[in-house]
């Protein structure tokens, strides 16, 4: 994959001990107030979501009554993620104009989402993305595989978020890695347990506000400190990095073209695949509204991705340059991921420190609530109602499970983010495109647009596709050679989104015109 990444090296749940202690307001009673005040916004906001929450349809889709400027909103939330913030503005701080690939790649796939899929989503859907699918193909099956992919691609993103969380924690308070990252898994699952998707939303809605506001204020105070010139603040940037000039040129994708191109299938597609976004798509009242959701959405999240330049280059031209915010190799203290944060902290002192520390940790807390409620959804309404309920839903049976799966996938994110401490989150998050492009999307399309699509079709392409992204993955660059320290890969394209997304949409193909005898066709009314 592209040679920017950071190193790799998972901490398989060591107790965490941060190599150098910052200054950079851990105990500032500024940051604390301001971080307890996000929190107890955010619990308010939980607290009245609960009282709103009287049924399934409520839990799962906010009862539909959400509008699309406000769900454009929570979708931009979903979005601007630990990845978007942290990661990507690390990215640019270590490698300069090749971090940026993400943020490309990240918004290209939201267009897709409106042409192709979100009207028939909402026409179709009722609570999650595998209920578009089952309402073409008929039969449990089609049901449990995409409810396992959604858990697969859930637990990617979550593993992204939770790291995040946890060096901000540990960073501003100075307290330890792991029981940072326990406080940020107890409050997500009061999130979702009490409020379910109208919480989420609406924390989504809030800290997407809160993000772009302060998004406006760092790139304002980073481009006083150059006169307000572009050109001195790439030129500083040039300086003071060892890459010098190169940082200015896509060096990655042409030194590997293959994995470049790859990486932009991955996220351009991968959007379009994404559980915890798909689901948005059932918070509107109709088809119309789902439309304008994703326009909104699209224009919130470039005007933040081209902040993110400038704010990553700030990072790069002003932190190299101030010893306190490194440790004794040179690194940022508390991890690669903390950039931005040291970066407000040098525009702003406590006070800067704070508001971007408390924001970035709702971003976080609202996107794994958000993740946490689609795989809760996928466990409760499409396994469970799958595999026990046949003969109907009884919702208050179902709202109890969603809460016990909550509560699973909460203390599993806890361990996965111990496990994977290391990890450049903007990375980890491609990897869940990667899979989601290559497995719930090819279903999801062929789903709405191939009538001959046919069940056993949908499983063995999906399933393969997903089995495919997985273990090329592992025999790639990033596990293979990174992790596990191998002298050559065994599969050089890292993502594997080229191989694996033609796989999967050719199995799909072949599986369904072998199997057209035994197709079942499902009546849908509205479609």
């Amino acid at each position: 994959m592209l040679r920017i990444l950071l190193s790799i090296l998972p901490a398989a749940f060591v107790p965490s001990a941060m190599a150098a202690q910052s200054s950079v307001g851990a105990t500032s009673p500024t940051s604390l107030l301001l971080f307890v005040t996000v929190i107890a916004v955010t619990l308010g906001i939980t607290w009245w979501a609960a009282k709103q929450t009287t049924s399934a349809n409520d839990f799962y889709a906010a009862g539909g009554r959400i509008s699309g400027f406000q769900n454009g909103l929570a979708i931009t939330g979903d979005a601007l993620s630990a990845g978007a913030f942290l990661g990507l503005t690390a990215l640019v701080f270590n490698g300069g104009f090749d971090g940026l690939v993400y943020a490309i790649g990240y918004t290209t796939g939201l267009p897709i989402v409106v042409f192709l899929m979100a009207s028939k989503l909402r026409k179709l859907g009722k609570y999650t993305f595998t209920d578009v699918v089952c309402s073409r193909l008929s039969g449990n099956s089609v049901r449990i595989f995409s409810a396992c992919a959604s858990l697969i691609i859930v637990a990617f993103y979550l593993i992204a978020q939770m790291v995040g969380a946890g060096q901000l924690v540990q960073l501003l308070f100075g307290i330890d890695y792991n029981y940072a990252i326990i406080l940020v898994g107890v409050l997500m699952v009061v999130y979702v347990v009490f409020g379910g998707m109208m919480a989420t939303t609406w924390v989504q809605i809030v800290k997407a506000v809160l993000m772009l506001g302060i998004g406006v204020v760092m790139c304002l105070l980073v481009m006083m400190q150059f006169g307000f010139s572009m050109r001195e603040l790439l030129q500083k940037a040039v300086e003071v990095h060892p890459g010098k000039e190169n940082i200015l040129i896509p060096q990655a994708l042409a030194r590997d073209p293959v994995s470049g191109i790859s990486l932009g299938i991955a996220l351009m597609l991968g959007t379009a695949g994404l559980p915890h976004v798909l689901m948005r798509f059932f918070t509107v009242p109709d088809a119309k509204a789902a439309r304008s959701s994703v326009l909104w959405a699209t224009a919130f999240m470039n005007c933040f991705y081209a902040m993110i330049f400038i704010i990553g280059f700030g990072a790069l031209a002003l932190l190299r340059d101030h010893s306190g915010y490194l440790d004794a190799n040179g690194a940022l203290i508390g991890g690669g991921n903390t950039a931005a944060l040291h970066l407000s902290h040098l525009l702003g002192g406590d006070v800067m420190f704070g508001a971007v520390s408390a924001i970035a940790f709702a971003t976080i807390l609202a996107v794994v609530a958000g993740l946490t409620l689609s795989g809760a959804s996928a466990v409760s309404h499409d396994i469970y109602g799958a595999l026990f309920k046949r003969h109907g839903s009884d919702a208050p049976d179902e709202i109890r499970i969603v809460k016990i799966a909550t509560v699973v996938l909460g203390a599993l994110a806890v361990l996965l983010g111990i496990a994977f401490r290391n990890q450049n989150v903007a990375y980890m998050i491609s990897l869940a495109f990667s899979i989601a492009c290559s497995s719930t999307f090819p279903v999801l399309i062929l789903a709405i647009y191939w009538k001959k699509m046919t069940p056993f079709g949908a499983v063995l392409g999906g399933g393969v596709g997903l089995a495919s992204s997985l273990l090329f993955t592992v025999l790639g660059p990033s596990v293979w050679v990174k992790v596990l320290g191998y002298a050559q890969p065994v599969f050089p394209i890292d993502p594997p989104a080229l191989v694996t997304v033609p796989l999967a949409f050719t199995v799909c193909l072949i599986a369904s015109l072998a199997t057209q005898s035994s197709r079942v066709p499902t009546p849908v009314a509205g479609a």
